[in-house]
């Protein structure tokens, strides 16, 4: 009666899930006998059309349920969280049943407001073609899928890029906030130790800055209002280790115990 759904992040697939001999779904199957079930969609494809898919199959997973659900958890690592928070804008709007039995979210490393490497590709790519002999290297540039390509600024919805062409440069964005009435938690990591500046450390892991993971925005319009205590830093990790660390299971773990809700 208590399922947890985890959703992977960019190139990535349900089994990368167990990595050094640890998998957070099957240690919290172990240590809280919840129910982990994994994801596996297209990263390629845009977070939206991922994101109604999920809507769907998580509406036809508690129709299908042999026993009542009494809660329904969701761990997103990485764009697995963009696609998590899709899902649930479009249950809403859809006036699906299933936002009603969502618990929690826990996402780790999700680049709530993009990702500096691809919005970097994107400049790149721009810079190409302002010449006639680099012009044709644009082509290279725009090979990167859709998925990829919502990963700039956090897209999570069709209005950010239907009708628009997704390589142009400019910020063309819907504000989605974190739902009401679901506990939301956000794990950032940073490479820099624990006793790095507060400046190093917001980098972040390498691919995800600290402030995006952790929904931080200079405007207040896209601002996700993750209280103290449901974010947390692991320093010394990368984007990967996220997935493998101790102590970001024991936070997780700690997370998901029935009275944190």
């Amino acid at each position: 009666s208590r399922i947890v759904v985890l959703v992977h992040g960019l190139c990535m697939n349900d089994l990368q899930w167990h990595r050094d001999g640890h998998d957070h779904g099957a240690a919290l199957a172990r240590d809280l006998g919840m129910t982990p079930l994994y994801l596996r969609y297209n990263t390629g494809l845009h977070v939206s059309a991922n994101g109604a898919a999920l809507a769907a199959l998580l509406e036809e997973l508690l129709a299908a349920w042999p026993v009542e659900v009494r809660e329904l958890t969701i761990l997103a690592h990485s764009m697995g969280g963009l696609v998590t928070r899709s899902a649930l804008h479009t249950a809403t709007l859809q006036g699906l049943g299933w936002p009603s039995r969502l618990t929690r979210i826990v996402f780790l490393g999700t680049p709530h407001h993009g990702a500096p490497l691809e919005r970097g590709g994107n400049a790149l790519g721009t810079l190409l073609g302002l010449s006639r002999y680099t012009a044709p290297f644009t082509r290279l540039a725009r090979l990167r899928s859709a998925g990829i390509t919502d990963l700039r600024h956090g897209s999570v919805v069709d209005a950010d890029w239907q009708g628009r062409d997704r390589f142009a440069a400019g910020i063309h964005r819907q504000a989605v906030p974190l739902p009401d009435g679901v506990a939301c938690f956000a794990i950032a990591a940073t490479t820099a130790s624990q006793n790095a500046s507060p400046r190093a450390r917001l980098p972040g892991d390498g691919l995800v800055p600290v402030d995006s993971a952790l929904g931080r925005h200079r405007d207040a319009r896209f601002v996700l209002d993750f209280p103290p205590g449901r974010q947390w830093i692991a320093h010394g990790t990368n984007h990967l280790e996220l997935q493998t660390r101790p102590e970001v299971y024991a936070r997780i773990r700690e997370w998901c115990l029935p009275a944190m809700t």
